[in-house]
């Protein structure tokens, strides 16, 4: 049996997204030091790595999107309804 991960996917994509956001609206010398793009006394943002962080997130979603689809029911291509 096969365990969905859907939610844990949904999850990671919040974090990415609001990673995107807090990058977005950060300054880079206000950042975290343990986060990538800290630098001392610099008051530019970091729209990379914010963009970055977006399509990651998305990526999650859209992954998410896809494991939670419907399964085939037979392998010979048919539904149990027409057999």
């Amino acid at each position: 049996m096969k365990k969905s991960y859907t939610p844990i996917l949904i999850i990671i994509g919040v974090l990415f997204v609001a990673l995107a956001i807090y990058y977005w609206a950060t300054a880079a010398g206000s950042l975290p030091h343990w986060l990538p793009g800290y630098e001392i006394r610099s008051v530019h943002h970091h729209l990379k790595h914010g963009a970055l962080a977006l399509v990651l997130g998305v990526g999650c979603f859209i992954w998410a999107w896809f494991a939670s689809g419907s399964k085939p029911e037979s392998k010979s291509g048919q539904s149990k309804d027409l057999q």
